[in-house]
């Protein structure tokens, strides 16, 4: 069985460093991949001492 999965990059909009990295099963919908996101986007911001209005989260192509 190959799973394919959505890779996705959170970005620190002041400095624009990659600051985290995660992969997500292409099973879920986007609503539920909204909200995977956006948890792991909290989790980066407290971590990071960071406001979460200062970071974002974007999908990396294939050949990036």
């Amino acid at each position: 069985m190959n799973t394919t999965a959505k890779h996705f990059k959170i970005i620190n909009s002041r400095t624009g460093n990659v600051i985290h990295y995660c992969s997500f099963a292409t099973e879920l919908n986007p609503d539920e991949l909204k909200a995977e996101l956006n948890k792991i986007k909290a989790q980066v911001a407290s971590t990071n001492r960071l406001n979460q209005d200062t970071i974002y989260w974007e999908e990396v192509k294939v050949g990036e």
